[in-house]
């Protein structure tokens, strides 16, 4: 599965734990987040979707706040994905057990491209 996906951990900031193979993903996660502030979405763009949605397993970051998982998912998966609950259902079973093991150590390994 292509995607990008940025998200934070336990003591960790905002980062990028898969690259959808770009070497800088952030012109394209700015392209399609920019201005979004919504806590959850589901939003088509072109042959992406833009996913949005708190941790499902209701983790929070040391400050307190549930932690969001942003996620651009590329073709063909994104053709699979008519809304959140699609959206969650296919891309959190791809990536929970990565982010278990990365959202409470000090420094998370170097993201997936």
């Amino acid at each position: 599965m292509r995607l990008i996906w940025a998200t934070r951990g336990r003591t960790w900031g905002f980062q990028f734990r898969r690259t959808g193979g770009f070497d800088d993903p952030l012109p394209e996660y700015e392209k399609v987040f920019s201005g979004l502030d919504e806590p959850a979405l589901c939003r088509r763009v072109g042959e992406m979707v833009a996913l949005r949605f708190p941790d499902p397993e209701g983790r929070k970051d040391a400050a307190g706040r549930i932690i969001p998982h942003d996620f651009i998912v590329f073709s063909p998966t994104a053709d699979e994905i008519d809304s959140l609950e699609d959206g969650l259902a296919l891309v959190w079973d791809e990536v929970k057990d990565e982010y278990a093991q990365a959202w409470d150590v000090p420094r998370p390994p170097l993201p997936q491209g």
